[in-house]
Formats: C-alpha cells, sequence, structure tokens
C-alpha cells in the first residue's frame, strides 16, 4: 500500500509542543500501558468495549481527518519527524485536543504487526449510522451484504462502493468488523467516505418495507441477466450474499429480481468483492462519465 508520501510542496512544520499536561512526549517500550491499549485494539472485542479502532498509514490518518472522524492518539514513528507532512498532521492533532506519542519503529511495528510499519497510526473513534438517515436520491445504490465473513472482500467493496459514489453499505446479520485493522487496510481509505450501517435480518427487512425503488440480488437462481433491469433514475438496494452460502432466504425474497452474472468458464461462481464491483458499476453504469 503506497502510503508514506512525502509532499515535496508542503510547507515545513514546526516540531508540535507536545509539552501541555496530557501530551505523551516519548514512548520506546513496547510494554508502556499506552501501546499496550493501542495494540489491544487488534481484537474486536477490545474494538467493541472501546468504540475505537486503527488506521494504519500517514495517507489514511489525513483521509480520515480531512472527513471529520474524531482521532483520539496519533503515533507517530520519531526516526520519520523530518516529513513535513508527518509533523504538520502531529500539529494538527494536537490542535484538535488528541495525544500524540512519539515511538520507535520497533515499537510501531508490534502495533500493526509488521516488519516494516508506516509512519503513522492513527487511533479513531468509530462511526455508523442508521438504515433510516441513508439517503439514496433519485437515482442512488446501497450495497446491503448479508453475513459477509472476509475482512479483505469488505474492504475491496467499500473500495468499490466509494468509487462508483454509492450512498452506503449495510452490514446484515454476523459480519465481519468493518473496523478491523485488515478491513481498514483493504479500503485503502474510502472506509472514510461511505456511510456504514449494522442491522439484523430483521431491521432490515423491515425497512425494505417503506423502501421506494428497486430491490436487486444476486443468486444462483437467478434467471434475469444483470445488465437486463434499467437502473438509471430510480433508488437502488443491491443485495450481495455470503461467501459460501449467498443470500439467505427472507432476504432473496424480499428482491424485486434475482440476477445472475453470464460466466462461460468453468468457474462457478465469482469472489463476493468482484462480484459486487461487477453489480456496481453496471448498476451506475449511466451515471458514471469520464
Amino acid at each position: 500500500m503506497a502510503d508514506d508520501f512525502d509532499d515535496k510542496n508542503a510547507r515545513p512544520a514546526r516540531r508540535p509542543d507536545l509539552s501541555a499536561p496530557g501530551r505523551v512526549k516519548d514512548l520506546s517500550s513496547v510494554s508502556n500501558p499506552i501501546i499496550k491499549d493501542i495494540r489491544a485494539l487488534g481484537l474486536k472485542k477490545h474494538r467493541e468495549e472501546t468504540g475505537l479502532f486503527i488506521a494504519e498509514g500517514l495517507k489514511l490518518v489525513i483521509d480520515a481527518l480531512d472527513a471529520g472522524w474524531a482521532i483520539e492518539t496519533l503515533v507517530v514513528a520519531k526516526s520519520q519527524l523530518h516529513n513535513p507532512l508527518l509533523t504538520q498532521t502531529a500539529a494538527r492533532t494536537v490542535a484538535l485536543g488528541a495525544d500524540v506519542v512519539e515511538a520507535s519503529e520497533k515499537v510501531l511495528g508490534v502495533i500493526t504487526r509488521r516488519d516494516n510499519p508506516q509512519s503513522a497510526i492513527g487511533v479513531f473513534r468509530q462511526k455508523t449510522t442508521s438504515l433510516d438517515k441513508l439517503d439514496l436520491g433519485k437515482d442512488g445504490v446501497v450495497v446491503v451484504l448479508d453475513r459477509v465473513r472476509d475482512p479483505g472482500n469488505l474492504g475491496t467493496i467499500l473500495r468499490t462502493a466509494d468509487a462508483v459514489g454509492a450512498k452506503g453499505v449495510v452490514l446484515v446479520g454476523d459480519c465481519v468488523d468493518p473496523f478491523s485493522l485488515e478491513t481498514v487496510r483493504a479500503t485503502m481509505g474510502s472506509i472514510f467516505a461511505v456511510p456504514i450501517v449494522r442491522a439484523s435480518e430483521g431491521q432490515l427487512l423491515g425497512w425494505r418495507t417503506k423502501f421506494r425503488g428497486l430491490v436487486a440480488g444476486t443468486h444462483m437462481s437467478g434467471t434475469t441477466d444483470y445488465r437486463a433491469p434499467d437502473y438509471a433514475g430510480k433508488p437502488t438496494l443491491l443485495m450481495m450474499g455470503n461467501e459460501q452460502a449467498g443470500l439467505s432466504e427472507p432476504l432473496a425474497k424480499a428482491c424485486d429480481v434475482l440476477l445472475r452474472i453470464p460466466q462461460a468458464g468453468r468457474a462457478d461462481s465469482l469472489n463476493l468483492a468482484i462480484a459486487t464491483g461487477v453489480m456496481l458499476f453496471e448498476v451506475r453504469r449511466k451515471a458514471l462519465v469520464l
């Protein structure tokens, strides 16, 4: 992931003043309680308990700050503080009232479980929305994911949803955590741009009864070519099923049309992220122009 970039046009920034009460100047030990707490965010249990998550890399940190996400702590590599963009981001973090921790690359590597860690790690507060706050407008699309389990798939879908201008991604049932380190990495920053909803199957089905638009799902028993419906000019709910089991029966029954992507080779199915990408670009085809 191209991450720790160096903006040649960025003006040099002074090293942030971390002498104020509550600011942490320098932590070099992986056994420090603050580092242990940040490292623990690699576990879903601790993310759920604290409502926090890790964004790894300077680009992702800047993307999150630009999108207005609340930062709690910024960990920066002491060896990289010559980078003006890094010091500017640290100063920006201090100005927001959050802590900045200067740490060794060893500490950053322990947090991210990588031998070659990025120069910055941000600890942010999680943010989701509700079904009732989704606004699809006249022709928007929202992706509904039924029990998606792979963090790479979810991260790629969020990135693709961002690319086509989708209005949100709804996670139904027992889905992988969108704020896991692996998922956040795979989004390449798009997690900060796409509204995320967590809902039970019952909540989604209840909300669907009030939805005025096209509800389309991909399904192994689908008989309609995914290119056949006219998606333009109407809001669309795109339902995509679990990697192994596909859409649940109640969600499949809630669709106006069940679609299938034609295939010519020996493979009997597509990877979930690939299939969702194919569908999203078709749904948004007439709205996407160069």
